[in-house]
């Protein structure tokens, strides 16, 4: 072999080692300090950046399409236990989504939980459902392992790994 052939595997030979040296650095630097969680809070909602007077007419339209809610419906979702808990997300209709993903509405930094775990929406009658998201270690809703889509009752703890979550009034 020549000299220059042999120069250029060792110069691949080092980059490569070198990538992975540089992707072993990463992950061990992801596990420590773990996934960044943006504040969901830090963004203005339009109606604060709009000028004083009226407000625009597709927040209007808005506002007269939402139902209001029954009497009695659960306003908000609780962390009572794990990492996040006291953690408070208003109930306005939208669907939640739990997991480790960042763009989940409850980001979960729970080993046990997967990045899409479950899901919480309101169904035609108001009611509010959680739905497994083919997880691997599963949702619970008071001890019971979900396997469809299940009814959500207030007070009812909904646990996936070690963070429990309830509907409160």
């Amino acid at each position: 072999m020549s000299d220059l052939t042999l120069t250029v595997m060792r110069l691949g030979f080092l980059a490569v080692l070198w990538l992975f040296v540089i992707v072993a650095v990463q992950v061990i630097r992801s596990d420590l300090f773990g996934t960044k969680v943006n504040p969901r809070g830090a963004r203005r909602p339009a109606a604060a950046q709009a000028p004083a007077g009226r407000a625009p007419q597709s927040q209007q339209a808005a506002t007269q399409q939402q139902p209001r809610p029954r009497r009695g419906a659960p306003t908000h979702l609780v962390v009572v236990a794990g990492s996040l808990q006291g953690t408070t997300v208003a109930l306005q209709g939208q669907t939640i989504t739990l997991g480790r993903a960042h763009d989940s509405t409850i980001v979960l930094d729970d080993d046990y939980a997967s990045s899409r775990h479950a899901r919480i929406y309101p169904d035609q009658t108001g009611q509010w459902t959680v739905e497994d998201l083919g997880s691997t270690n599963g949702t619970y809703l008071d001890r019971q392992r979900l396997t469809a889509p299940t009814p959500f009752q207030v007070g009812v703890p909904l646990r996936i790994g070690r963070t429990v979550i309830e509907l409160r009034k």
